[in-house]
């Protein structure tokens, strides 16, 4: 569904009446988030008997119809914008960098110019221009906003499409292509059993809450696979019945939140994850250091990177530490007692 293709007729059912306006186009028009639809009716795209409608608290009345004429979406070059990189490695072929958490891959709605993607603009000039597509130009693999740690850019289209090979998800286990590998470091709630293993399951948009991934069931979904490997483990709580994880993940495919949605479908999601997180998380968060109760993002980092460099054919190892919140978490769970 895209927008400007169509007009939305939304009905007010009895069950509805007096809600408010913005909450009630959310339910009924699911495939937009409630922000985006905030922005649509205060710019006039809505209309109630051919009056435009700019409140969003608005309570709807019996018997009233809304159409929502979505404008239609605008592919705007991003734009250069200067931010500190913290750049691991360089040549005339790519470049490695630590991406902080916090920081956006490519520009969205809501995220237009202080993204990876602008500031690569800015440092990198035109040798970017085009390359892996005008959105995304030299962005070979993603992580998520608040999700730390290493991604390789490539600066010529060359290098991004056989870079884009090595990151081709490998979905049978037999897979002989195994020059890539990547590493993240998870804080999770629980403890892992057994302690190494395999996730698999596909995943897909879920069809109620457009801003989150879940694991499809039927052949729905996308082929993933997550390897897991538990570091360490601790009690918190007056019976030790809280506890902690540090887990190394591994990945074989390269989904949308894969290792956040496979976590938590595991049973053991990743300490302070907004989107799935467990919720009973409260409970747990009251037994444990205050340093858990004020981590405010999904405890997760890309710590190593390993590809084969395109053009000298060599193996490339990268390692970055934890970023200052996650090491404090890390730290710890390795206290003794």
């Amino acid at each position: 569904m895209n927008p400007g293709s169509l007009k939305h007729i939304c009905h007010v059912d009895p069950d509805q009446v007096g809600q408010r306006l913005d909450k009630f186009l959310a339910h009924q028009l699911t495939v937009y988030s409630r922000s985006r639809l905030q922005d649509w009716i205060q710019q006039g795209y809505l209309s109630c008997e051919g009056r435009v409608v700019t409140d969003c608290h608005r309570k709807v009345k019996k018997g009233e119809s809304y159409s929502l004429m979505p404008p239609a979406a605008v592919e705007a070059e991003p734009q250069p914008f200067a931010l500190d990189l913290d750049i691991v490695y360089e040549d005339s072929d790519l470049l490695v960098v630590n991406k902080v958490a916090g920081l956006v891959v490519h520009p969205a709605p809501g995220h237009r110019d202080r993204t990876l993607v602008n500031a690569l603009l800015a440092y990198c000039q035109e040798s970017l221009s085009g390359i892996g597509g005008v959105k995304r130009p030299g962005i070979v693999h993603r992580l998520d906003k608040d999700t730390s740690g290493l991604m390789v850019i490539a600066k010529n289209d060359w290098t991004h499409q056989q870079l884009s090979k090595q990151f081709e998800p490998k979905i049978h286990a037999d897979d002989a292509d195994r020059t890539l590998k990547r590493v993240y470091w998870g804080v999770v709630w629980g403890h892992p059993h057994p302690p190494s293993g395999v996730i698999e399951g596909a995943i897909y948009r879920h069809p109620q809450h457009r801003q989150k991934m879940t694991v499809g069931r039927g052949g729905k979904g996308r082929p993933a696979r997550t390897h897991y490997q538990l570091k360490q483990v601790k009690s918190f709580g007056p019976q030790g019945t809280v506890k902690v994880s540090w887990v190394c993940y591994t990945l074989d495919t390269g989904r949308t939140h894969q290792i956040r949605v496979h976590s938590h479908y595991a049973g053991f999601p990743l300490v302070g994850d907004p989107v799935y997180g467990k919720r009973s998380v409260a409970a747990f968060l009251k037994q444990c250091p205050l340093v858990f109760s004020t981590f405010k993002r999904q405890a997760l980092h890309a710590a190593e990177l390993h590809f084969i460099h395109p053009r000298l054919q060599q193996e490339m190892h990268f390692k970055v530490p934890a970023p200052a919140d996650l090491e404090e978490l890390l730290r710890t769970l390795s206290e003794v007692s």
